[in-house]
């Protein structure tokens, strides 16, 4: 089932049922449910270090643009694609709701 994200709307946040440390900028995840490891590079490491407490898309994309130079649209898709393929693998959460 495709996720559902927008920019504005959606927060996003890591599931709890996960491990995950960093190796010289990267980092490792590992899923408890399935045994599985992911590796992030280190933009996606940048990523997964935002959405430990929850962050909008538009929120991590702000911040990634202050912190490398890239084009903002190619950063938006960059970003909702490996936010997708994170909740496909059930890594994080997508929450609809306003969060306080």
């Amino acid at each position: 089932m495709p996720v559902q994200l927008s920019t504005d709307h959606s927060w996003v946040v890591v599931n709890k049922n996960q491990i995950f440390s960093e190796l010289q900028g990267e980092a490792v995840i590992l899923d408890i449910n399935s045994g599985v490891y992911y590796g992030l590079n280190q933009v996606g490491a940048s990523i997964w270090n935002l959405i430990q407490d929850p962050k909008t898309v538009k929120e991590i994309k702000d911040a990634l643009l202050a912190e490398y130079e890239v084009d903002p649209q190619a950063c938006e898709t960059d970003i909702l694609v490996l936010l997708e393929d994170l909740a496909t693998k059930g890594l994080i959460e997508i929450r609809h709701e306003a969060i306080a």
